[in-house]
């Protein structure tokens, strides 16, 4: 059987000559958080899928230059504990290198699509559609203005109606979901029906995300899209990019 570090190795060889992607993950948050990745099909892990981050540090993961996948942090983990899950949020199977294993929502997501030239600018995206955990920021190094996805202006934890909180142990808000996570209704979840541009609408619910999370996806349909397109060799992704709850700003 194929290991994933064999096959990642594998697929990392075909780029030489410092043709690899590097993404910056730093942690501003006041508390540990255990950063996680998932490719899409045909990608290889990255990171093994998952590691800690101390408050205050940062890591560089490498990519291939056509990788496709997403980001994601998880927050209160304690992999020492027998029981599942073993993180508050984002949790993928209880484990700390999720090897591609997709986490446990509501998590904020940071969605990638690399491309390997100038002439097809990479893609990516913060999304909520599946709820939020804590903020997050993209973007290219050196920071380019055009370039980057801000974090939030408002904490969503703190503006989340009753019926999508996620709760700690001491009653805390620890994640908001999205109504389609929470109810699973084709209205909130851009389905059937209501699966098109122009039936899907931002509900009571996305509109929290929308005026916390500007620059964030808030529904699948979201219009206009907040769709980042940059081709860089750097990328940045600030977990907490600003002071915890207060406004987000373009690092520096």
């Amino acid at each position: 059987m194929v290991t994933a570090f064999a096959a990642a190795a594998s697929f990392f060889a075909g780029f030489t000559g410092g043709q690899t992607v590097t993404f910056h993950v730093i942690n501003k948050c006041p508390f540990p958080v255990w950063p996680a990745t998932a490719a899409n099909v045909g990608h290889p892990v990255l990171a093994d899928g998952g590691f800690s981050l101390p408050s205050g540090q940062g890591r560089r993961v490498q990519a291939p230059p056509t990788w496709n996948g997403r980001f994601w942090a998880r927050t209160g983990c304690d992999f020492t504990s027998t029981s599942k899950p073993a993180c508050q949020t984002g949790d993928c199977n209880g484990i700390l290198a999720c090897n591609g294993t997709i986490g446990l929502p509501p998590a904020t997501l940071v969605q990638v699509t690399l491309q390997p030239d100038k002439s097809e600018p990479s893609f990516y995206d913060v999304s909520v559609v599946d709820g939020y955990n804590i903020p997050v920021s993209v973007s290219t190094m050196p920071a380019d203005l055009k370039c980057f996805i801000g974090g939030c202006s408002k904490n969503p934890n703190g503006l989340c109606p009753p019926e999508l909180q996620v709760l700690n142990k001491n009653g805390s808000v620890i994640a908001c979901k999205s109504a389609c996570l929470a109810f699973d209704l084709d209205v909130f979840c851009c389905r059937n029906a209501y699966g098109s541009p122009g039936t899907c609408m931002p509900t009571m619910y996305s509109k929290v995300f929308k005026e916390a999370c500007p620059s964030y996806f808030s529904y699948a349909y979201d219009s206009p899209p907040p769709l980042v397109n940059c081709y860089s060799k750097d990328y940045v992704i600030t977990f907490c990019p600003s002071k915890w709850g207060g406004s987000q700003h373009l690092p520096i």
